[in-house]
């Protein structure tokens, strides 16, 4: 068996599962989830429709690249959502069956294993595929710890030039899991910076883009790239996906768009690895990606439990509205992984430690002391949690924490 099989470290669910084997939840209360960003909100007819009316697809093998509409259609979305010039649609943008499949498999397409012990750098706390493609594409994960104190912006100075020498690959997320911090024009600019100097490939997860709260919408990549006269997006490529933005998690459809010769690259590693999007989801995705007005509504839904979620919660908890994302990242009263055993326990609520988010690297582990509320739920229930979540915290002292500074 493949050695690297043993590196890896038991998914954050598994986790908590084994937390909560403890204890038993108050049977007075019925079971209510913010552990895991699975958006629950209903996903709209006219998709189920495409999706439906496209099963006579299944009578023909799809191809790696996807169809011709599919890339054409996403190309189109790419340049109206991020005032780009048009990608070209053949050699700069290829569908991919969600966006977790493709950020796994790009490590495996990237990563020189005949150098001597190649890096990837994540962010931390992370998306945990991050760091089993790492592992399983036989480089080592190293960790850039986002914190508070520095608006959970990268922060390269917390590496060595020993270790940025050998970095193949760095993952990042904007709008972040799970902070929800979007990075700026000039975080961008000190990355690719990076990348010019070290010659690193860089994955961009935009897989929240489109939970954004008011008018500003977050910045992609390949904006920030165009915006630095980067046009050809030289060693950058962006992971999007139609899971948060349209309610179909289930679909497994997104996308990876920038650098060409990249992208061909991982096009060939496809083509052997044999992930070809199912014709008929094409087809919804195609549906999906021409309208916006199911979006709008998306994100009125996230803003109101926002709204109503930060009003119950804030004279308790030190919580503020993230930039965007459908995450509340908070500190706890007590140690994380005791705060939410104890209110699984107590009140039959389920929240995701932020210990199991992270890794220790310099020294702490940035998720500890802090819980992950995702607020996927439908607003009753998000309500019902939050108002559980304060009456939990009451007992603490009802004396809210300072807030991150």
């Amino acid at each position: 068996m493949n050695p690297d099989l043993n590196k890896l470290q038991p998914y954050p669910f598994q986790k908590l599962a084994a937390l909560f084997r403890e204890v038993s939840p108050n049977g007075d209360y019925r079971p209510i989830s913010l552990s895991i960003g699975e958006p629950k909100h209903a996903t709209p007819q006219f998709i189920r429709d495409a999706l439906t009316a496209n099963l006579d697809g299944l009578a023909n093998y799809p191809t790696t690249a996807g169809s011709d509409a599919l890339r054409n259609t996403i190309a189109a979305w790419l340049a109206t959502r991020y005032a780009i010039p048009l990608p070209d649609a053949k050699t700069q943008v290829l569908p991919v069956n969600g966006s977790r499949e493709a950020l796994f498999a790009f490590a495996q397409t990237v990563i020189d294993r005949t150098k001597n012990n190649p890096v990837v750098v994540c962010p931390n706390p992370f998306y945990q595929i991050y760091e089993g493609a790492t592992l399983l594409a036989g480089a080592t994960p190293c960790f850039l710890n986002t914190l508070p104190e520095d608006n959970y912006a990268l922060n390269f100075a917390q590496l060595p030039d020993e270790v940025w020498q050998r970095t193949q690959l760095i993952y990042v997320c904007s709008p972040g899991n799970p902070n929800g911090h979007v990075m700026l024009l000039d975080e961008w600019q000190a990355l690719f910076e990076m990348s010019d100097r070290y010659g690193f490939v860089i994955a961009s997860d935009e897989c929240y883009s489109e939970i954004y709260f008011g008018e500003d919408k977050p910045l992609s990549a390949l904006q920030a790239a165009q915006q630095l006269g980067r046009g050809d997006y030289r060693n950058l490529v962006v992971f999007s996906s139609l899971s948060k933005r349209s309610n179909v998690p289930g679909m497994r459809s997104g996308f990876v768009a920038g650098d060409a010769k990249v992208i061909e690259k991982f096009t060939l590693y496809r083509t052997y690895h044999g992930s070809a999007m199912n014709p008929a989801i094409q087809a919804a995705s195609i549906a999906a990606w021409n309208d916006e007005a199911h979006v709008a509504e998306n994100r009125r839904l996230y803003a109101e439990k926002f709204v109503r979620v930060l009003e119950i919660l804030r004279p308790v908890l030190p919580v503020t509205l993230p930039d965007a994302g459908f995450y509340l990242w908070t500190r706890t009263p007590i140690a994380d992984t005791a705060f939410a055993q104890a209110l699984y326990r107590d009140y039959n609520v389920t929240v995701l430690p932020g210990s199991y988010l992270a890794r220790t690297a310099q020294g702490v582990n940035p998720g500890e002391n802090f819980v992950r509320l995702a607020l996927v739920a439908n607003t009753e229930e998000t309500l019902e949690a939050a108002r559980r979540i304060a009456k939990f915290v009451g007992a603490y002292g009802n004396t809210p924490l300072p807030l991150p500074a």
